[in-house]
């Protein structure tokens, strides 16, 4: 099956709702997943398959030229296909149009297929916040992608 990825919207929220309920053990509520959806400074994904269907998504709000991601999540059933990728280099792609300097996320320290995924695109572990997670309680670490050098603008000009 295929996927496109596209701007999540109002209709597939309770596709997204059911994603993060099967997902995490303290699920993000409805209104929170739809203030997502309006801001100027948030990107929020969705992988839909030809039917409409919502297999996962992404959500990452920006800072001034930084992107925080808050969520990714692939539906269980869905898994194992690629969409995950998609999605984050979907994410990147935007993140780099804007253009933000980096995007970063938490992820659970046990979660060594996420890990594993970050980090083949990129994301270098940076830190590390103990306790973070609750249910259970578990480290999170920390993951930084880079988009642009510090100073890339100066630096050119420096070198003329």
């Amino acid at each position: 099956m295929t996927y496109t990825i596209i701007r999540a919207r109002e209709e597939h929220l309770p596709e997204i709702l059911a994603i993060e309920r099967a997902c995490f053990s303290l699920p993000w509520t409805e209104a929170m997943l739809r203030a997502q959806l309006a801001p100027e400074d948030r990107i929020f994904l969705a992988a839909v398959d030809g039917t409409g269907r919502v297999a996962g998504y992404v959500s990452a709000t920006t800072v001034l030229d930084e992107g925080y991601i808050a969520n990714v999540a692939v539906a269980p059933e869905a898994r194992r296909r690629g969409i995950a990728r998609a999605l984050l280099t979907e994410l990147e792609r935007r993140a780099r149009a804007i253009p933000l300097a980096f995007l970063t996320l938490e992820v659970r320290a046990g979660n060594a297929p996420a890990i594993a995924l970050y980090a083949s695109l990129g994301y270098e572990t940076v830190g590390r916040r103990r306790n973070y997670y609750e249910k259970p309680v578990e480290d999170a670490l920390l993951m930084t992608r880079v988009l642009t050098a510090p100073n890339s603008e100066k630096n050119e000009e420096e070198t003329r």
